[in-house]
């Protein structure tokens, strides 16, 4: 009945309506069959030509959030990521703290010498001899894309950077590698150019069932403005106490206190970031 229903993402992009890819989005974001049925017989009922993801996501969303905070949360994903901005800083220092996971040490916002001039890299990370320069490219907007200019100029400023290095060669230059984050997408030849330079590239579904709503599934480490019980307000102000982790919440009950969070609301938000900080037992590749 819906075979021949068109969606219209963010980038303005139209696709073929899929039953299939909302159950395994909501089935990864920890909702019960039963919260499944409902959803998707309430999207169906609501389908027309053209609807709007962001209109298929608000009626998910609604419903997830009346049965259970901390996955509507971790349905939140997202939109909870472009909420990190407007600047890019939070989402340097949460993708900072990904990497820790991993094992990595990082520091953030370095300033590194090249062949012609000094580059602020976003990102270094280090684990046993393996050096890694980290660029982020944030975006607080669906629907766009990290065409091949970013990879380009990256590869342009780490070759300056590479060039000094060798030309000041020592035990205190080690081989780096460097990674390109971004919350959203690649285009096609952004991809191929990284590819051909030898540039890693982690985005928001790449590489495939690695890509950074995986990192952040199988980790736990959920931003703060997944939650639902904070108001943008509250979770801006904790990002300015350089809050960015909804487990970091768990030790700073008086710092919510400070922010205006009291009584019963406390335990609420506390209550959903402790479950949302629960890995999933079981958590599908594909959304």
């Amino acid at each position: 009945m819906n075979q021949n229903i068109h969606v219209t993402k963010a980038s303005g992009e139209k696709s073929l309506f899929s039953a299939e890819k909302i159950r395994r989005s909501l089935s990864r974001s920890g909702a019960s069959d039963e919260q499944i049925e409902l959803i998707l017989k309430q999207i169906s009922s609501q389908l027309y030509n053209g609807i709007t993801t962001k209109k298929i996501y608000q009626i998910a969303f609604s419903i997830l959030k009346g049965s259970g905070r901390h996955t509507a949360a971790r349905y939140h994903l997202k939109q909870a990521i472009m909420e990190l901005g407007p600047s890019g800083f939070p989402f340097e220092k949460y993708f900072a703290e990904l990497l820790k996971n991993q094992g990595y040490s990082t520091q953030i916002g370095q300033i590194i010498q090249g062949r012609c001039v000094t580059h602020e890299i976003d990102i270094i990370a280090k684990k046993n001899d393996q050096l890694t320069m980290v660029e982020c490219k944030y975006h607080n907007h669906p629907g766009i894309f990290c065409n091949v200019k970013i990879p380009l100029y990256i590869h342009a400023r780490f070759e300056d950077i590479k060039a000094y290095r060798q030309k000041t060669a020592s035990k205190h230059n080690p081989a780096f590698q460097v990674l390109i984050a971004t919350n959203t997408r690649f285009s096609i030849d952004a991809v191929k150019y990284a590819i051909c330079s030898n540039l890693e590239l982690l985005g928001w579904d790449y590489p495939v069932n690695h890509g950074l709503k995986d990192l952040i599934d199988q980790s736990g480490l959920y931003p703060i403005t997944c939650l639902t019980s904070l108001t943008r307000s509250e979770k801006q102000q904790l990002l300015d106490l350089k809050i960015v982790l909804c487990k970091e919440l768990l030790s700073h009950e008086k710092t919510l206190k400070s922010i205006g969070v009291k009584s019963k609301r406390l335990i609420t938000v506390l209550e959903e970031a402790d479950k949302l900080c629960q890995i999933p037992e079981q958590v599908p590749n594909n959304k």
